[in-house]
């Protein structure tokens, strides 16, 4: 992609580290597999090197391999005890209903009660927790517009080809169980006002999300690679959904979007990417379907009355047409964005820089993932998603 070739990966330096017996300068800088003082890493050796510092005795790859998967475990214990934090604040606020059982039936009044509770205790208690891991900064990178238009066609296209696999996905699951998987998003966000979907899913959503799942994952991962922290911060982020209908397209957005914050360490430019696809997605879709009324076009539809169907037709021409120009936009910008991205994997486009430390090969994905931390956090929203799509029959079961 124009504007992100010739970066150096975040944390990766040039030029050498004089080495003697072992042994680093201990400049005070980073070097590659080492950053002193840092879990552990750049104990004294003892001795001094020729410029009359201290030597820093540079950790063995078995060192490495252990400091890497105690700070992977620590990253994910403490997103996981964020997440039950998020759960027992939206679970206290759910007694209300005992004393407002009326409310239960007010669209408006769930969301917030969900929303509120883990906006303002949840989420910052989880952002207090995971600060506890040390970071490292992402360097500044700046993009052109032109840049930022191809990556918004990228940003959309991956998105809704994603989307439409996780619904198809979605919809053989429930043709195997005999009743369908609910579409959460979708259900909440046609049910709810205008105002609410601009204000939760377009506004605060995408800032606090990008925060989160961007930099806060980012800063703490990266140097260990661009690629293990663009990847868990896809993978956490989709997890986070709970539901298999929007885990796919938010694991490969939040990919996309974790490899712009690599390139660019500008979280300006992700949260405007990911407000601009909420927005279409969240708000548009939703308003072009109240616009043409789907539920009275199935049955006028089912009905098969030739007259009453042109009198729909003509009473929602506006809708229609609109409908139809979104979809074109929808169905355009795929293609458009699945040409440019087949044409940047040709070229090699994507490319990522190492960190500062290289994790062994065969040993990488068992030091980022096989961890006490991060296999907690992944089956708790495994646990979530799975709840999604088989809840309602296992309770089925139950009170038969």
């Amino acid at each position: 992609m124009d504007g992100t070739n010739g970066y150096i990966g975040s944390g990766e330096q040039t030029g050498g580290a004089a080495q003697g017996n072992g042994y680093t300068r201990n400049s005070g800088q980073a070097v590659a597999g080492m950053n002193s003082g840092y879990m552990g890493y750049g104990q004294p050796g003892g001795g001094m090197d020729p410029w009359g510092q201290p030597a820093v005795r540079r950790p063995s790859p078995e060192e490495e391999v252990k400091a890497a998967r105690k700070h992977f475990s620590k990253l994910g214990l403490m997103f996981f005890l964020g997440a039950v934090v998020i759960f027992a604040v939206q679970f206290a606020a759910s007694a209300v209903y005992l004393l407002k059982p009326e409310w239960a039936w007010d669209a408006n009044i769930n969301l917030m009660l969900s929303v509120l509770p883990m906006y303002l205790i949840g989420l910052p208690v989880l952002i207090l927790l995971v600060r506890q891991v040390p970071a490292e900064k992402v360097e500044k990178h700046s993009m052109k517009a032109g840049s930022f238009i191809v990556a918004a066609i990228l940003c959309f296209a991956i998105a809704y080809i994603s989307n439409i696999l996780g619904n198809v996905m979605t919809w053989i699951i429930g043709a195997l169980k005999g009743s369908l998987v609910q579409n959460e998003i979708m259900n909440v966000a046609t049910a709810v006002d205008t105002w609410m979907v601009l204000l939760y899913m377009v506004i605060c959503a995408p800032i606090m999300e990008e925060y989160v799942f961007r930099k806060l994952i980012v800063d703490r991962t990266v140097r260990y690679g661009q690629g293990v922290a663009i990847l868990i911060s896809g993978l956490m982020f989709g997890l986070f959904h709970g539901n298999l209908n929007q885990f796919m397209y938010a694991f490969t957005l939040g990919t996309f979007l974790a490899f712009l914050y690599v390139k660019t360490g500008k979280l300006k430019i992700t949260i405007a990417l990911h407000m601009m696809f909420n927005f279409m997605g969240g708000l548009v879709s939703t308003q072009l379907l109240e616009m043409i009324d789907l539920d009275q076009y199935m049955a006028v539809l089912a009905e098969g009355d030739i007259e009453a169907m042109m009198s729909y037709m003509m009473d929602h021409l506006v809708g229609w047409i609109a409908y139809i120009l979104f979809v074109i936009f929808v169905f355009g910008i795929m293609i458009a964005g699945g040409v440019l991205l087949i044409v940047f994997l040709v070229k090699k486009k994507f490319v990522l820089n190492r960190g500062t430390v290289t994790l062994p090969k065969g040993k990488r994905f068992s030091t980022v993932f096989l961890n006490v931390g991060m296999i907690l956090y992944t089956l708790l929203w495994i646990g979530m998603i799975l709840w999604q799509m088989f809840g309602e029959d296992i309770m089925r079961l139950v009170n038969r």
